[in-house]
């Protein structure tokens, strides 16, 4: 079993910047991949980003290549999505979640648990 709690979301202008977190507690924090996905209203959940277990693989679509950055700390047992440069397309619902199998996926189906997401509004 593993607790997910997400935070840094807020309202923000394009072009400026956020820091979401992803905190978790239960099972060994070290041993799985961690994965950000995104949901618009009226829209399908998306893929952004994942990590692996130990940070040195990470994954991103292409709408975020070079304005966000995904890191760990397995110590702390968090991981930061970084967000800059953001766009009113970033509008979202962000939502982290851990895949105990792969090391990384972009497949929602694939993660095991979620958490409960945080908004991100992006004003033009």
């Amino acid at each position: 079993q593993v607790q997910l709690v997400e935070s840094g979301g807020g309202l923000v202008q394009a072009g400026g910047s956020l820091r979401l977190s992803c905190a978790a507690s239960g099972r060994t924090f070290s041993s799985y991949t961690v994965g950000w996905f995104r949901q618009a209203p009226g829209k399908e959940r998306e893929f952004v980003a994942a990590i692996n277990w130990s940070g040195g693989q990470t994954r991103y679509v292409d709408s975020v290549k070079g304005r966000f950055t995904l890191s760990r700390d397995n110590f702390k047992n968090t991981v930061n999505l970084q967000m800059n440069s953001l766009k009113p397309e970033d509008t979202a619902v962000y939502t982290c979640a851990v895949d105990f199998h792969r090391a990384w996926s972009n497949r929602g189906y694939d993660y095991d648990y979620w958490g409960q997401g945080t908004q991100v509004t992006v004003s033009s």
